[in-house]
């Protein structure tokens, strides 16, 4: 563990027992896999104003993609008197220790975003999205627009499938976008896959290559597991001297994809799929405080929706950061 991270771990921990103050029996503790993506920033603010709005305390708690750091920050948690924590796991293979300390300690723990099993390889509790049917949603638009294009009647087209390849709700999410667009008549051949680590820097370095290695393709489609990995592509394209109409970039999150809308810069951004970190972190800190208030199981699972936005429909559904 690096000096910054060890650092983060010993200021959680004293920010924790310091929430002690407000009260054991009313702190709740989220982790983030990803704390500084805004899709997280929103989770932790729709988590921290639904426990408040119950008389709870939140505390928010972000690990960067280190599973050392996320264990040890549910020992802290659980250390601090936490009576309930939220968990988008950096590993999925960590969700049987975490569900272990959380069983020991007799407090509940919900996987937010990424599914978790526990020892037994049973569910924990879920708050988040059905990752195949967003996948399918993105998978649709994606198809619609490649037909429109005219692309598959002379032009040789690629697809960029950019994908963390050891995270199952990924899978699910690009397995199914992937199933839309050979719906829609693309091919297998079409298909180009991409594996990067779920963020912008790493879906840009590992796409360019795969760019650079197809001269051929004059057009490409670009879906990921999310608006991040979507970015990354569409700007290794725009590296590469792509113009923004050779690219059908379509988003899973849509706060990356708004964001050149919204400034009405020309983007291989042509639709999106917006799905709410609100949303979930509500849900997450609601679920918790009832099964901790009357000693309920929490459901199995609980699923927001999701909406597909585009440049002309984008303001009337969501915030643009």
């Amino acid at each position: 563990m690096n000096i910054s991270k060890t650092f983060l771990v010993a200021t959680t921990l004293v920010t924790l027992l310091a929430s002690t103050a407000f009260g054991a029996d009313k702190l709740v503790v989220a982790i983030y896999k990803s704390g500084t993506q805004q899709y997280f920033i929103d989770q932790a603010a729709g988590f921290t104003k639904a426990a408040e709005a119950l008389g709870y305390k939140a505390q928010i708690i972000n690990v960067e993609l280190d599973a050392n750091l996320a264990i040890s920050a549910v020992s802290d948690a659980i250390a601090a008197g936490a009576k309930g924590i939220g968990l988008t796991a950096p590993d999925q293979a960590m969700g049987a220790a975490a569900a272990a300390a959380a069983a020991k300690a007799g407090i509940p723990l919900i996987a937010t975003d990424d599914p978790l099993k526990d020892g037994d390889g049973k569910p924990v509790p879920f708050a988040g999205f059905d990752g195949a049917a967003m996948g399918t949603k993105v998978g649709e638009r994606a198809g619609e627009l490649l037909k429109q294009s005219g692309w598959a009647g002379g032009t040789k087209y690629g697809i960029l499938s950019i994908n963390l390849d050891t995270l199952s709700v990924c899978n699910d999410r690009t397995n199914a976008a992937k199933a839309q667009l050979l719906a829609a008549g693309a091919t297998e051949a079409n298909v180009i896959p991409v594996s990067y680590d779920g963020t912008t820097d790493v879906a840009l370095s590992a796409s360019g290559p795969v760019i650079t290695a197809n001269p051929e393709v004059a057009k490409w489609v670009v879906v990921s597991c999310n608006d991040e990995g979507v970015l990354g592509g569409v700007n290794a394209l725009k590296n590469a001297g792509f113009a923004a109409s050779d690219v059908i970039a379509v988003g899973l999150g849509a706060y990356e994809a708004c964001r050149p809308w919204k400034e009405g810069i020309e983007t291989g951004f042509k639709a999106a799929l917006y799905i709410s970190g609100t949303d979930v972190g509500d849900a997450a800190a609601r679920a918790l405080i009832k099964s901790i208030e009357t000693g309920e199981p929490l459901p199995e699972k609980t699923v927001a929706n999701t909406t597909i936005v585009d440049p002309t429909s984008y303001a009337d559904i969501m915030p643009c950061k």
